[in-house]
């Protein structure tokens, strides 16, 4: 079960990770391109700002949470741009400090929850240290962004722990995107976290294996990088498949990333 204090902490310190990077950048450096088309670093960092406000009003006001997802169109692009405008249109300052508060208020809303009650969310209510691991997912995603932007190479921790659970238990959300049935047999998980401990889930005697650093595990899922340039490896035809579609958020998946798109590594 997921320590809601822990995934809570560890929530905060990939913030202040990320928050390292854009401390020092200047007017000019937001406006750096990243990997997603059309999308600069404040683009991205605006997403987050959204997506920890959502997180933090659900976790603060369920009710005016409803009624805000209650307005939402079927356009999930539509969405997102809508979303996203009103912390576009902040100057680079500001939007960091909005962007610091939103994590912090979330941050805080989610540990007042009871562990055992739940939060209302997009699709269906989840746990708040769930809610929290899908914070770390996006944190980690959006801000591979803008270290690929920026030209710099992630230090790994463990705490990445958290993002790897989540996206065993959304495993479905990629075959879900591409209009593919889940599969419906048994994974075996046979990961390594960056201290060398090993991360593992699933029968023993699954026939379906993926085995590899849990840090290319993460760059998976997340589309930061293309099955080619990691270090996984799938035994089964059902695993096999899974590289190809595997992601951990929902929606659309995107173009994801080519091979060689990135000269050297992010993992370590």
């Amino acid at each position: 079960m997921t320590d809601p204090h822990q995934v809570l902490a560890d929530l905060t310190a990939e913030g202040k990770v990320l928050d390292g990077l854009l401390s020092g950048l200047d007017e000019a450096g937001w406006k750096t391109p990243t990997p997603a088309p059309g999308w600069t670093i404040h683009h991205q960092i605006a997403h987050l700002s959204q997506i920890f406000d959502m997180a933090g009003l659900a976790a603060g006001d369920p009710e005016a949470f409803t009624a805000m997802t209650s307005r939402l169109s079927d356009d999930f692009n539509a969405n997102v741009d809508a979303a996203m405008k009103p912390y576009l249109a902040q100057e680079p300052g500001e939007l960091l400090a909005t962007w610091r508060g939103k994590v912090a208020a979330s941050v805080a809303n989610l540990g007042a929850v009871p562990p055992d009650q739940t939060v209302p969310w997009l699709v269906r209510p989840l746990p708040p240290a769930i809610l929290a691991c899908a914070g770390i997912m996006e944190t980690l995603g959006h801000g591979q962004d803008v270290l690929d932007a920026l030209g710099v190479e992630r230090e790994w921790t463990d705490r990445i722990v958290h993002l790897v659970g989540f996206a065993v238990l959304v495993q479905d959300f990629g075959y879900e995107a591409r209009g593919l049935n889940p599969p419906t047999v048994p994974f075996r998980y046979e990961l390594t976290l960056p201290s060398g401990t090993p991360w593992e889930f699933g029968p023993e005697d699954a026939e379906n294996r993926i085995s590899g650093p849990a840090s290319d595990f993460c760059l998976l899922v997340l589309r930061r990088r293309h099955r080619d340039d990691l270090a996984l490896t799938a035994a089964g035809g059902a695993a096999n498949l899974h590289l190809d579609v595997a992601q951990a958020y929902r929606g659309p998946a995107g173009a994801g990333r080519q091979p060689g798109q990135f000269a050297t590594s992010a993992t370590s």
